[in-house]
């Protein structure tokens, strides 16, 4: 197999190391209702608000962009910001099927908005098709109004270390993309070790990634701290390298708001608050906006009086 001048093929990662740091992160705890309703309200734009269901139409597609440009209802924001409450609010952007880009597309352009379309393009969820058909595929969702495209490698070049073709493979997607952005699923329940998440981070950086992302959501293990923990070691390594920052999606596994919570509190301690923005960091959920509103309706009448909160610069 050929060689890639970039590798570092003596990688030794201390699992129980990153266990201990992965704990430590778990336990993370705001102090006051009103800084959780602010971090809340900022988890909420970092959602790629997802359907990925065999049934998937028009119609709910059309629901889930229209939940994507309003994802809090008026009232919540009203009672926790007041005269600020018109703040725009949205998700990062939707994520569906290939075939349900047009039906976004077209959702997107009724509405008046212009939030990022992603696709999971590529023979998702296993990508064990041919390349040439993989490449196809992306194309034509670009074509269909895509703006984003959500790649998954074959665990199999992970698992046998074949690291070249994996290089290869990613750059002709990445090359399919055009102006879209190059989100690149590790399926990191599926890779064996941690050296191999780490090591599939740095190759899939070098051949273009705008995005590294731990799951489909479709594995036994999906999204866990320490895979978690070990991406974030590699965008720092890779941007130490290069100077490119490259961003983080976790995706699966994230149910609850505290969950939400302590993704972002682990981002910004490993990567820095640069980070924490949507254009470097996402959350791949179709669940996790309901129970982050659930949690700022809670938060909201819980208050005698309505509490005005700053939203972060973003």
């Amino acid at each position: 197999m050929e060689e890639l001048s970039f590798m570092n093929h003596n990688v030794r990662i201390n699992e129980a190391a990153v266990n201990r740091r992965a704990a430590t992160l778990q336990e993370f705890k705001l102090q006051n209702d009103d800084a959780l309703a602010a971090w809340l309200l900022r988890a909420v734009t970092f959602i790629d608000l997802t359907t990925l269901g065999g049934d998937d139409c028009e119609s709910n597609v059309a629901r889930l962009c229209r939940k994507a440009k309003n994802p809090i209802s008026q009232d919540i924001l009203h009672l926790l910001l007041g005269t600020n409450s018109q703040k725009k609010i949205t998700t990062a952007a939707v994520c569906v099927y290939p075939a349900m880009v047009p039906h976004a597309k077209n959702t997107m352009d009724t509405i008046g908005s212009n939030l990022p379309i992603a696709s999971v393009a590529a023979g998702f969820p296993s990508g064990l098709y041919p390349l040439e058909t993989r490449v196809r595929e992306i194309e034509l969702a670009v074509q269909a109004g895509a703006t984003e495209i959500d790649i998954v490698v074959e665990r199999h070049l992970v698992i046998s270390r074949n690291w070249s073709q994996l290089y290869k493979d990613t750059m002709a997607m990445k090359k399919a993309c055009g102006e879209a952005h190059l989100k690149t699923i590790l399926a990191v329940g599926e890779l064996g070790t941690l050296e191999n998440i780490y090591n599939a981070s740095i190759v899939t950086m070098f051949a273009g990634s705008d995005f590294i992302k731990t799951s489909t959501g479709k594995e036994a293990v999906n999204a866990t701290l320490p895979s978690g923990l070990v991406m974030c070691r590699a965008i720092r390594d890779y941007y130490a390298i290069t100077g490119r920052k490259v961003g983080l999606k976790p995706a699966g596994g994230l149910r609850t708001a505290n969950d939400a919570v302590v993704w972002m509190n682990m981002i910004r301690e490993e990567l820095g608050m640069d980070w924490l923005n949507p254009h470097l960091f996402r959350i791949g959920a179709s669940g996790l906006l309901g129970n982050i509103e659930r949690s700022l309706l809670e938060l909201a009448t819980g208050h005698k009086e309505p509490t005005f909160i700053p939203i972060p610069a973003m």
